[in-house]
């Protein structure tokens, strides 16, 4: 190693649960194991997109946010199902559960996946590896579910690590692996790294991290801006980000893709209904409140609109919170009723306020995942 690695090595897991919405709905639907079905979606094949496909689908090529059309392409007797979001909030709600058997140290990215820091842990039990491995079968034994297991030394690697033996598998990369694995590891599995990005980068011969390697920082910033910086460190193994339980808050936001357009106000208000339930249950749990209430729409044209809100004092009660939202949504239909795929609420502009170094830590975290 070169030394970029931490010296005060940390012990971290992220957990992700294999195809999480659609295992649920095989678990609770013994018609639907082993067959390929889709979360999400339109049976016709006419609007959607698929928010989670089985192993069984994705062995057709379906993939996530694929919409419905080529999902039945792909595979002409796919299941489409609805989601209920409901149930899977109240899984993932038992699965943070078992976390908390081991650590408070819990940083959730969302309803399926998850850091924890369990340098140490509350039973004492040392090996982050032996962690995982009760978390997993806890799961399993418990909720009759999978998760899939990443263990190192800080949260970038882990986050890899849990996608290399997918489904079902737990990958440990430790201190003397990273230099070679970085080194080793394709540019589009960076996180940070999308699809325009890495093929800019192929088209420069950066195809691995061994070749991102090759170059300065003053490089790496002048190709590909502030974010080279964060290339340089990562490909050493270099992310000293700790894993956050309880980080300040920028904003506040969930939307919803829909598996079909939506094509009365009544729909989108049901809508607008489910993701205020989230976004209060976040608004209670940091005791925050906002100024600023902001409605996204994306339309069955994939067109998007967004509006907002402010007020002079803050709010967090759901009441006020839906009552905007809906009158901004009103506001956009003044000429009749266009369809809509997407719905988002977000709220920002908290009553407190930030320091210069602690919203660029947030800028910085919203960045990668």
């Amino acid at each position: 190693m070169e030394g970029d690695i931490r010296k005060n090595i940390r012990k971290i897991i992220h957990i992700d649960m294999d195809a999480f919405y659609a295992s649920i709905e095989q678990r609770d639907n013994p018609q639907y194991k082993g067959k390929p079905i889709v979360v999400g979606g339109s049976p016709e094949g006419r609007g959607g997109v698929v928010a989670t496909a089985s192993y069984e689908a994705r062995k057709f090529g379906i993939r996530s946010a694929m919409t419905s059309k080529k999902a039945k392409q792909l595979c002409a007797h796919v299941i489409f199902i609805r989601p209920r979001f409901d149930i899977y909030k109240e899984v993932s709600k038992k699965i943070r559960a078992i976390f908390h058997r081991y650590t408070d140290l819990i940083e959730p990215l969302s309803l399926d996946e998850a850091f924890l820091d369990v340098t140490e842990d509350k039973q004492q039990i040392g090996s982050a590896i032996e962690i995982a491995k009760q978390i997993r079968q806890a799961i399993s034994d418990e909720l009759q579910l999978t998760a899939s297991a990443g263990v190192s030394v800080n949260k970038f690697i882990a986050k890899i690590a849990s996608d290399i033996n997918k489904p079902d598998g737990l990958t440990f990369i430790g201190p003397s692996r990273i230099e070679t694995f970085m080194e080793e590891l394709a540019v589009e599995k960076f996180f940070g790294v999308g699809r325009v990005t890495a093929e800019k980068m192929k088209t420069m011969g950066l195809h691995t991290g061994g070749d991102l390697k090759k170059l300065t920082e003053a490089e790496l910033v002048k190709r590909f801006g502030k974010i080279g910086r964060f290339f340089y460190r990562i490909v050493r193994g270099n992310d000293d980000r700790p894993v956050q339980p309880h980080r300040e808050t920028k904003s506040v936001g969930a939307e919803d893709t829909f598996p079909y357009d939506l094509a009365t106000l009544e729909e989108m208000y049901l809508g607008l209904d489910k993701i205020a339930d989230t976004i209060y249950d976040r608004l209670k749990r940091s005791g925050l409140k906002a100024r600023t209430v902001t409605l996204k729409i994306k339309y069955h044209d994939f067109k998007q609109a967004t509006r907002s809100q402010s007020f002079p004092e803050p709010i967090g009660d759901i009441e006020s919170i839906l009552a905007t939202v809906k009158d901004l949504l009103a506001g956009t239909q003044p000429e009749g009723i266009k369809k809509i795929r997407l719905l988002g609420i977000s709220l920002s502009n908290f009553g407190a306020t930030m320091t210069k170094e602690k919203r660029k830590d947030v800028d910085d975290q919203l960045k990668l995942f």
